[in-house]
């Protein structure tokens, strides 16, 4: 394992502990690792995605996280340009993900109850190795854009 991952799971665990939920923990993780340059208005966009989307079971906030990470560094400038790419590498992560942890919904992945102990130690466990595995994707470089 990569220095870069170790660092990116034990900072998005630092960020989940700290109060971030785990999209904001993923995302507030790569804005300062790969130095994205978001503004705290820019980070704000990850708010709304813990619990599987405000609670409400839906898609792993540290898997959006993820997908919103890897759409800054290959997604679309126009609507000129081909969806495809974007889309395969991204499908490519949900399904590494769903590989990990059998599930990418939230309330399949951590069937406790909101705000209890086992739910936030749950979270940490899984925002702490999606952020992990998320930096190992990315350095494997297997996307990285030739002339952007």
């Amino acid at each position: 394992m990569s220095q870069m991952v170790e660092q990116a799971k034990q900072l998005a665990g630092k960020k989940f502990k700290s109060g971030y939920n785990c999209a904001e923990a993923v995302l507030r993780t790569f804005n300062e690792l790969l130095e994205l340059n978001l503004s705290e208005d820019n980070l704000r966009i990850a708010s709304g995605f813990g619990g599987g989307v405000g609670h409400a079971g839906c898609m792993c906030g540290a898997l959006a996280a993820s997908t919103m990470v890897l759409s800054l560094l290959v997604g679309r400038r126009s609507n000129e340009e081909n969806k495809d790419r974007t889309y395969g590498i991204t499908q490519q992560f949900h399904q590494m993900f769903t590989g990990e942890f059998g599930a990418s919904c939230c309330a399949v992945l951590n069937p406790y109850e909101f705000n209890t102990p086992e739910q936030g130690r749950n979270c940490l466990k899984i925002t702490g190795r999606t952020a992990g595995m998320l930096m190992q994707y990315i350095e494997a470089g297997r996307f990285r854009e030739q002339n952007r």
